[in-house]
């Protein structure tokens, strides 16, 4: 795939694979510790009003995240 999607890009309901992190430090670590790895199925559930933040299923547990942290998230789209 030469396409880069960040979790950003996506759209209510749409799932994807975590292809790595581009963050680094105390987020990086959080993020990892909440099991967002690399291969890491995860689903785009709901937006807030606002746009921001965004809640994602991850792993059995929803989380939600800035668009400036998952926009340093990249992932490829499950078909």
């Amino acid at each position: 795939m030469s396409d880069k999607y960040t979790l950003s890009s996506l759209e209510e309901g749409e799932e994807c694979r975590v292809r790595s992190l581009l963050l680094e430090g105390v987020m990086r670590s959080r993020l990892s510790d909440l099991g967002l790895i690399e291969g890491t199925r995860v689903v785009c559930l709901q937006r807030s009003f606002s746009g921001d933040p965004t809640a994602f299923l991850i792993r059995g547990a929803v989380i939600a995240l800035r668009s400036e942290d998952s926009s340093r998230v990249e992932v490829e789209r499950c078909i």
